[in-house]
């Protein structure tokens, strides 16, 4: 999903994850109507969803929480420390560190990616990865996405302007003033996301959206 701020992209999102019912139409997943499931038998079906925003939990550690996440309580060291270590968190400086204030809103970007990951759903619900996240790490992360989609295992939905993750899509919707104006294979929809004045995608660094 991608298009201008405030088009509509994360309460679709949130739409699909059962945190807002919508005002009319239905929700499907796998031919099965959820318009009427809450979040957690969706959670259940294998609907996962990463926050533009994650949430901090005090006294509960990195490490508890990627358990909960993956549901196995006794999940290895050797395990909790890939799923940092795919969204270029160094594992041994985190996994007993407490999700709070303590950590940078990007740390905490980075940790509830690497428990969306631990939750190995169907589908992945992704806001704006990228945001809070340094260059270095953004790099991590789409070597990760790519590895993702590479193996084909689940569906991920991303909300992004980067160029670097919409290159990866498969289908590409635009979404402004609530609306779905493009929706298509990347081939059909990329170049219209070319502004032609700058050459540049909309929400690329020098590009307008």
């Amino acid at each position: 999903f991608t298009g201008p701020n405030g088009g509509g992209k994360t309460t679709l999102a949130r739409a699909i994850m059962g945190l807002i019912r919508p005002t009319s139409g239905q929700i499907f997943y796998n031919g099965r109507d959820i318009t009427d499931l809450g979040i957690t038998e969706r959670a259940r079906l294998g609907i996962c969803y990463g926050f533009q925003q994650p949430p901090r939990f005090k006294g509960m550690r990195v490490r508890d929480l990627l358990c909960i996440a993956a549901g196995n309580e006794k999940l290895p060291q050797s395990v909790c420390c890939d799923y940092l270590t795919q969204v270029g968190l160094c594992a041994n400086d985190y996994l007993e560190r407490e999700v709070d204030t303590s950590l940078s809103g990007g740390e905490v970007k980075r940790i509830e990616i690497a428990t969306v990951l631990a939750r190995k759903g169907s589908m992945l619900l992704f806001d704006e990865p990228e945001a809070g996240i340094d260059l270095w790490s953004f790099a991590r992360l789409t070597e990760t996405f790519s590895a993702l989609h590479s193996k084909r295992e689940a569906t991920m939905i991303i909300i992004s302007h980067q160029e670097r993750i919409i290159q990866m899509a498969d289908k590409i919707m635009v979404i402004e003033d609530g609306q779905v104006k493009e929706y298509g294979t990347k081939e059909d929809v990329l170049p219209t996301l070319f502004q032609q004045k700058t050459g540049r995608m909309c929400g690329q660094e020098g590009g307008t959206c």
